[in-house]
């Protein structure tokens, strides 16, 4: 199963819990706005990571398409 993430960034406010979450799977930009890491694929085994993020998500902006 492939699992990819992606970042809303109309919907992103900033406040960075799915990096604090899941590190290898988000950067910030300078702005201080998440961006999914790499072209947003999720590494095997990380999945579960991946979908804590988005449900951590307040403005729901972590998108993931599985």
């Amino acid at each position: 199963m492939h699992v990819r993430i992606s970042v809303d960034a109309d919907k992103c406010q900033g406040h960075n819990r799915c990096y604090s979450l899941a590190p290898e799977l988000f950067d910030v930009d300078d702005y201080g706005y998440a961006t999914a890491a790499g072209d947003g694929e999720v590494p095997a085994g990380m999945e579960d990571k991946a979908r804590l993020a988005a449900a951590n998500c307040p403005e729901y902006a972590v998108l993931i398409e599985e």
